[in-house]
């Protein structure tokens, strides 16, 4: 493999943040763009995901970000020509106790302040669009119709050969084995990325690796808080007669949640006891909190097999929210990271933030709450609306 001789940034990472920003840049008209990724794009956490796209959050930066998103998503063949199996069928939280319910009443309040569709619903109204739901214990659910759920391989190719097109240079399997600062009386310049393949020169980065981005950051003496955890997903045998409009339906207090596909259902749940750590062996600890789960909420399901499954990596945060900026100290650092499992949906208005980054513009909208920087202070902002 030849590396280029320099770029005007070099992106670690060919997830969709990294794929989205290489776009952007490029398109922006931004020469010699250059994407690194040590494996084949998507595979580090994108394409192991459950691939939810939505705008309903708690935190106004995500609903702004889940949005601008989501229309991406909704014109996605248009703008890329490819097919990315979006459907729109919603998002559905059930709701099981009187303070989740106040958190969920606000934050539709908020989501409906920002152009949201967005309302409480009764639990009857809530096994009509989830048929496969037991409604034993629920007090309400949340529901956005215009949410949901598409393909992320295929957003990850769609990207990708848009930013080719637009000029950018893709070089997946090209592992990223070191940065080059120079220390100046300023503070740190950065010189060059080191790859398997030669060094690149340069004097700006984009850490978009995900679960990875805290050794990265590191290099350059930078501390991005990103831990990652393991998640686990099934795919269920056929189900006849399964209805195709089911939501992405999330049981909030058990964090169990499902979705059609194919014609079968994807099934998922946060595992409490998992331990930090990069591991992704598929291992069967976390069957038995998903069995009582299940039978709790969606009976029905304990009946059918599972035909596969995978694990995928989390980059948590303290506060659940991303890490987005430049960092201080060195220059140019920037970084989008520490989604902590809502990073796909959000991807295509990352990808434009970062591109506004770099040319030091203003973005669409203000992330400089997402900032590394708020864990030295009280500026934390925690998201609620996850899995």
């Amino acid at each position: 493999m030849v590396v280029p001789q320099r770029a005007s940034v070099v992106i670690i990472g060919g997830g969709v943040m990294g794929v989205a920003a290489a776009y952007e840049l490029a398109r922006s008209g931004i020469a010699e763009v250059v994407l690194l990724d040590r494996g084949s794009f998507g595979a580090g956490s994108t394409c192991r995901a459950a691939g939810g796209v939505r705008a309903q959050f708690s935190d106004e930066l995500n609903i702004q970000l889940g949005a601008r998103s989501l229309a991406t998503f909704e014109n996605f063949g248009r703008l890329f020509d490819t097919e990315i199996d979006l459907h729109q069928v919603g998002y559905l939280f059930l709701l099981d106790n009187d303070e989740a319910v106040a958190t969920f009443e606000n934050n539709a309040r908020l989501q409906q302040s920002l152009g949201l569709e967005s309302r409480i619903i009764s639990p009857a109204e809530a096994k009509r669009l989830s048929p496969l739901i037991d409604t034993d214990g629920l007090i309400a659910a949340a529901w956005t119709p215009r949410d949901g759920h598409c393909t992320p391989e295929a957003v990850v190719a769609g990207y990708a050969r848009a930013a080719r097109q637009a000029g950018a240079t893709l070089l997946p399997n090209c592992a990223v084995t070191g940065i080059d600062v120079a220390d100046e009386a300023t503070g740190k310049r950065i010189t060059g990325v080191r790859t398997a393949a030669g060094t690149i020169a340069t004097d700006t980065v984009i850490c978009a690796a995900g679960a990875w981005s805290g050794e990265i950051a590191s290099w350059v003496g930078v501390d991005l808080p990103v831990e990652p955890l393991k998640r686990q997903l099934l795919i269920t045998e056929d189900m006849p007669g399964l209805a195709p409009d089911t939501p992405f339906t999330i049981d909030q207090s058990s964090t169990l949640y499902f979705h059609n596909e194919g014609r079968g259902l994807l099934v998922g749940m946060s595992y409490a006891d998992q331990q930090p750590g990069f591991d992704q062996t598929v291992t069967d600890d976390w069957l038995e909190p998903l069995s009582a789960a299940i039978d709790r909420r969606a009976p029905a399901l304990a009946e059918v097999g599972m035909s596969s499954g995978w694990a995928g990596l989390y980059e948590n945060t303290p506060d659940h929210n991303a890490l987005i900026g430049e960092a201080r100290g060195v220059s140019r650092f920037l970084y989008a990271t520490g989604f902590s499992g809502h990073g796909f949906l959000q991807g295509p208005a990352v990808g434009e933030v970062l591109r506004d980054l770099y040319r030091e513009q203003r973005p669409f909208v203000d992330v400089s709450a997402l900032s590394a920087d708020r864990f030295h202070s009280a500026d934390r902002r925690p998201e609620f609306n996850i899995v």
